[in-house]
């Protein structure tokens, strides 16, 4: 019994899974797009770029250790037997220098004082990394619009497909009742003929729109990288009671970074400028050992010492520097303000079709309820013979465009301000 158990409840918990997966949201759609995207995986691998980029400028503040060997020949070389020939006691005490050097050495130099580079580059390679992350999210951001067009599409497919399929019953009934007639010698058999002309449309129309659901599912199921089955539910979203004109769409946000990488550039420049202090030792063996030349033997010595490099004039290098940085910013700055200007006509343009289909949703259910009693009225003259079977699908049709059309007005308000919220940059709930 204690083995049974485990096994029955490993049996139910995937039918559970699956019917708690059977209703998916347009929020759930966005994430899944984002995570299953080929650009999703860039984010790390600049943060891990960053992360080495800034480790080895970190080493800049280490000693530098060079190894070197060299060999000189100096063809001439100073003669100290022919400078001291006049004290001839003191030419046999001076040996003539050698012509031939050899050296190896191992230099060592240290940055004491770097004018602010290292932390400058270091800033910016911090606002390149902000900015390489912040146009990944603007280029998934990008993955919204598709989403919206498969999601919404589907939805309208959705509801299509169960209008029709309640007018298709409504008609099967009604060619049941006219082919009663028609058996009763009461109605003539091109009445049943019209019906079933009408039928076979409206099953066209229904395999027109499984055919159409397949392949959005198939598509929207590609992009979230997850099974979305036709069975799947998809949660239409509930319409926006408030639209703010607020803007923050991460393109908007990417030129305050690039303006900010910028600044950091300014920096850099300026750090260029800066006087730079050092200090260096040189650990070597040579002959002549360093600058004993009166050695002509192979022998080790050492060299210390410190200096300070200043660049006081760069022919207005720096200078031209700052200046294309400047107009760079310019650059940003007008870029920003077209962007900020198109999205607010966009935004304004979006809230006229709310308020238009606003108007809409309001008036469509007065008129479908007109419509309905125009049908029933057609369907009673129908029965009595007065009007012909033509004549009152006329009437039905109608109702059912009259239907359809609020559905699809229904869901394009909601759409309309899914892609109001997309514009702003704002996040859905």
């Amino acid at each position: 019994m204690k083995r049974i158990i485990p096994i029955i409840i490993l049996a139910v918990i995937p039918g559970i899974w699956c019917r708690a997966q059977q209703a998916v949201t347009l929020k759930q759609c966005y994430e899944m797009a984002a995570n299953a995207n080929a650009l999703a995986g860039e984010q790390k691998t600049y943060a891990d770029i960053s992360r080495l980029k800034d480790a080895n400028l970190v080493k800049g503040w280490l000693p530098t250790v060079d190894a070197n060997a060299n060999f000189i020949y100096n063809s001439d070389v100073v003669d100290f037997a022919a400078a001291t020939s006049a004290l001839p006691a003191m030419a046999s005490v001076f040996h003539p220098m050698p012509q031939d050097q050899y050296k190896l050495t191992l230099d060592i130099n240290q940055v004491i004082y770097d004018g602010g580079a290292i932390k400058s580059a270091r800033q910016m390679e911090q606002a390149e990394l902000k900015v390489n992350e912040k146009q990944t999210e603007t280029d998934l951001y990008k993955l919204k619009a598709q989403i919206n067009a498969y999601y919404f599409n589907i939805l309208l497919l959705n509801r299509q497909k169960e209008l029709l399929s309640n007018y298709l019953d409504l008609l099967n009934k009604q060619i049941s009742t006219v082919e009663s007639g028609v058996k009763n010698g009461v109605l003539q058999r091109t009445d049943t003929d019209v019906l079933k002309s009408e039928k076979i449309k409206l099953e066209q129309q229904l395999a027109e729109n499984e055919l159409r659901r397949k392949a959005l599912f198939k598509i929207l199921s590609g992009m979230t990288g997850s099974e979305i089955s036709e069975s799947t539910t998809l949660v239409l979203p509930a319409p926006m009671e408030q639209f703010t004109p607020e803007l923050s769409r991460p393109e908007l946000q990417l030129f305050d970074l690039r303006r900010d990488q910028l600044s950091a550039g300014l920096k850099m420049v300026e750090s260029k400028r800066m006087p730079k202090a050092f200090g260096f030792a040189t650990l070597g063996y040579g002959n002549p050992p360093g600058q004993n030349f009166f050695n002509d033997a192979f022998d080790t010595y050492y060299i210390i010492g410190a200096g300070i490099k200043w660049n006081i004039f760069d022919w207005n290098k720096s200078r031209n520097e700052k200046q294309a940085i400047s107009l760079q910013q310019q650059i940003i700055e007008n870029r920003k303000t077209d962007l900020s200007d198109n999205l607010k006509r966009q935004l304004e343009s979006k809230l006229s079709e709310i308020n238009s289909l606003k108007e809409l949703v309001n008036t469509d259910s007065e008129l479908i309820e007109m419509r309905k009693r125009i049908t029933l009225s057609a369907e009673a003259q129908y029965e009595n013979g007065t009007i012909t079977a033509t004549a009152y699908l006329n009437e039905l049709n109608a109702e059912k465009s009259a239907v359809i059309n609020s559905e699809l007005h229904k869901i394009s308000l909601v759409l309309a301000g899914i892609e109001y919220q997309n514009i702003g940059g704002k996040e859905i709930e």
